[in-house]
């Protein structure tokens, strides 16, 4: 008994954090969702709020039969979230594997994504963070090189373009040194103009695809740990799930069983009570016959 409350109450404990995390993740983007303005982009694989939404919204329904089902002992809901559970770690293992054997079309697709994103740039507030907040970590600069920003129609670099920032990339690009103590908002203007070796001077000029991508070759055990790490969790979670239904099937067999015995051990009671009167019966009808 003490081993299945400990299985009940650690894979409820689980849940429960994760569905708290989920609500934060729904409030956030929420929160974003209504601060932007009402004419900024709505495509979920460039809008960070939108993601957190969908993101956080799928968590908290799976983490919420996790939860309700541990605590009310559910078997249906148990089940329903040990199925979701079950089908997110085989498409995790599916990604990993087609990600390893097509790495050319998963490069290739990523680039397509990360440079929809730097199109996109300034109509979403959120996207344009992020994008600052990737090429400041990284050090980077577009997504194969700084003249990527030409695709924005900001900082396309042509004659008709109207812009100030016209030839130029965000200031995120920018380098900065360790004696600059006001931020220049403007070292990036014309940039795209330069040749490499003189812009390298003053921005970042390698793109970042290549630069995550040599984060993560250079990072390969942190990567392989969290990866490894979110796997066992989810395997663990599956396996209290798994075991939590078993045990309530073993207690509802044990209990049919019992009252099986039951109901046979009364009919027995009954037909032997039944067979004492008729022989009681039998002998009182005897001796008043001799009398």
């Amino acid at each position: 008994m003490r081993g299945y409350r400990a299985i009940k109450y650690i894979l409820f404990i689980f849940c429960y954090f994760f569905w708290v995390v989920s609500a934060i993740l729904i409030a956030v983007g929420t929160y974003a969702k209504i601060a932007k303005e009402k004419d900024v982009v709505d495509t979920l694989m460039v809008d960070p709020a939108l993601l957190l939404i969908i993101v956080g919204s799928v968590m908290f329904l799976i983490t919420f039969l996790g939860c309700f089902g541990a605590l009310r002992n559910a078997t249906c809901l148990l089940k329903t979230f040990l199925a979701i559970l079950v089908i997110i770690f085989l498409l995790q293992i599916a990604a990993g594997v087609v990600g390893y054997l097509f790495t050319d079309m998963v490069m290739e697709r990523t680039e397509k994504l990360m440079m929809k994103a730097i199109v996109r740039y300034r109509e979403d507030w959120d996207l344009e963070n992020a994008i600052d907040f990737i090429q400041k970590k990284f050090q980077c600069c577009g997504v194969e090189s700084y003249k990527d920003w030409s695709q924005n129609m900001y900082f396309e670099c042509s004659d008709t373009n109207p812009s100030l920032e016209a030839c130029g990339v965000p200031f995120s690009c920018c380098i900065h040194f360790q004696n600059q103590t006001v931020l220049n908002t403007m070292c990036g203007y014309g940039m795209q103009q330069q040749e490499e070796s003189l812009a390298r001077h003053d921005i970042f000029t390698t793109g970042c695809l290549e630069k995550i991508v040599s984060w993560a070759k250079n990072n390969l055990l942190l990567v392989a740990g969290l990866t490894g790490g979110l796997l066992l969790l989810e395997v663990c979670m599956i396996s209290l799930a798994a075991a939590q239904i078993s045990w309530i099937n073993k207690v509802l067999r044990r209990q049919k069983e019992n009252a099986a015995g039951m109901r046979s051990w009364i009919s027995c009671r009954r037909t032997r009570e039944h067979l004492w009167l008729r022989v009681v019966a039998w002998i009182r009808s005897r001796a008043a016959s001799r009398s």
